[in-house]
């Protein structure tokens, strides 16, 4: 009895410790995750500032009307956005205002935001990328199985156009197709095409790089 006495006595004073112990391992814990936190924090704008410096700059494309653009501004998340390109070539950001997009490239356009932003912020890191294409466009009507709008970038030429298209439908008359075009003055011109006297090997001249705006026409 006396031994069980003495190790509950002994318990008793051992309880009390243990729990004066566990806010203190509670802190230290919290200390810990908010370090870790504050790590993975900095790492993750490290990151963001790496991909935003590293962003590819394309300097061939031209930006056109309706494209859509993915403008990041370094730490500005009131800046940072998707903008369409106006059919007056025009953009909007905040604390830049109207801004020319249409006709420069998405390193030139960076440049100028950038050098805008500085007026009202320091040192800003801005990556213009081309989000989606909508000005660099041909139209395929007429006999082909999947007619509609498409991307230059997806068909550089008239065959091409065809393939993406899925190909003739049974009834098309596959010598008669032409080519619609926008010329310089705003008058439109008709370009024949002989898919069956390309194919045999003849005249491969006919098969055209397409231009955006061109439409193609499959009767």
């Amino acid at each position: 009895m006396h031994c069980r006495t003495k190790a509950i006595v002994q318990f008793g004073f051992i309880l009390p410790a243990l729990f004066a112990l566990l806010p203190t391992h509670s802190q230290a814990v919290a200390k810990t995750d908010e370090g870790r936190k504050d790590t993975a924090s900095e790492a993750s704008q490290a990151r963001t500032q790496d991909a935003l410096s590293n962003a590819p700059h394309n300097e061939s494309y031209i930006i056109g009307a309706e494209d859509i653009l993915a403008i990041n501004v370094w730490n500005e998340k009131d800046i940072s956005r998707s903008v369409p390109v106006r059919s007056d070539g025009m953009i909007s950001l905040p604390l830049v205002g109207e801004i020319q997009a249409a006709g420069q490239t998405p390193l030139q356009l960076e440049k100028e935001i950038t050098a805008t932003l500085r007026n009202f912020i320091s040192a800003p890191t801005v990556a213009v990328m081309v989000e989606k294409i909508n000005s660099k466009k041909f139209n395929i009507l007429g006999e082909v199985v999947r007619p509609g709008s498409y991307s230059t970038a997806l068909a550089s030429t008239v065959v091409d156009a065809v393939a993406l298209a899925g190909g003739f439908r049974d009834f098309a008359k596959k010598k008669e197709i032409y080519i619609l075009r926008q010329t310089g003055d705003g008058k439109q011109t008709r370009i024949h095409f002989n898919y069956k006297e390309f194919i045999a090997g003849k005249n491969l001249a006919q098969n055209i790089n397409l231009e955006p705006h061109d439409t193609i026409i499959v009767p």
